[in-house]
């Protein structure tokens, strides 16, 4: 998955985030946390179809890291979690208006807190009705290739290989648009970076760029059929982003509170255990 994008700010990652903040304000507003308390519940958003961070298993039964994580923040809430996943909209505030400050036109009710929210200043001002922040995971690239593929060559020297990277999002641009557009011809696009990943390990693709997260959750099985790139890439155009949560504009109080709570876990462990959990390594954000 992650058309995450359109160019800048896109679809769950925001592929492109050069320069990454926690933008917390500190001090408390609307008493968010007492609502929740007396809900009894705390609404939580999580992208659907988006392995390994919210998809539905093969029991029929949502799953993933923010999945994970989100019943955690419950518990550290002192109520229960209610999931809701979603289809990513044209970009992230479009996403960002549909799950935590508006609604959705076509009917649907906002949640508390929306997960996997890349902490980027960029993304913060251009959408001011929704405090980001509370850094839980640093996303980066990798470039995976089939067991027959050089994967240490010069990107360029991929031409003639079949290639596949998520629709619109920053691999696609990579590929279809990088080196002069020479690997264009080669590239086919696909609906979901796990999809792309999963095209090399079946055999359908030789080349894919996608997020590290989801490279390394597919090598869990079949690491024989998927081999990843030991040097750098060149010409990325993202060196990585910080990937949080976001809330109302007037829950800052829920914000403070997230904050703390999503320290905590980095501290004892619980963000590492969870990723470990999906065989994805913990990065921790550079914003803290």
């Amino acid at each position: 998955m992650s058309r995450p994008s359109r160019p800048v700010l896109s679809r769950r990652a925001l592929l492109g985030a050069a320069h990454v903040t926690a933008l917390l304000p500190r001090r408390a507003a609307a008493r968010a946390v007492e609502r929740i308390a007396a809900d009894g519940r705390v609404r939580i958003a999580v992208y659907r179809d988006f392995e390994p961070w919210s998809w539905v298993g093969k029991d029929g039964r949502l799953t993933g890291i923010d999945v994970d994580l989100g019943h955690a923040i419950a518990k550290a809430l002192g109520t229960r979690a209610e999931i809701v996943d979603f289809l990513a909209d044209e970009d992230v505030g479009d996403d960002l208006r549909n799950m935590v400050w508006r609604g959705s036109l076509v009917g649907g009710q906002v949640c508390d807190i929306m997960m996997h929210v890349p902490v980027d200043r960029q993304l913060a001002l251009a959408n001011d009705r929704a405090v980001i922040g509370a850094p839980y995971y640093r996303e980066g690239f990798l470039i995976a290739c089939g067991p027959d593929t050089d994967c240490e060559v010069a990107p360029p020297a991929f031409k003639g290989k079949r290639l596949v990277a998520e629709l619109d999002s920053v691999p696609d641009f990579y590929f279809s648009g990088g080196f002069g557009g020479a690997l264009r011809a080669d590239t086919r696009h696909l609906m979901s970076g796990a999809a792309a990943v999963d095209a090399v390990k079946s055999g359908e693709a030789d080349v894919v760029l996608a997020t590290r997260a989801q490279v390394e959750h597919a090598r869990v099985e079949g690491a024989d059929r998927l081999k990843v790139r030991r040097g750098p890439i060149p010409a990325l155009p993202s060196a990585g982003w910080d990937v949080g949560v976001a809330v109302k504009d007037d829950s800052r109080d829920l914000a403070d509170r997230l904050e703390q709570v999503i320290a905590g876990f980095r501290q004892d462990g619980t963000i590492d255990s969870i990723l470990t959990r999906y065989s994805v390594t913990p990065h921790p954000p550079l914003a803290t």
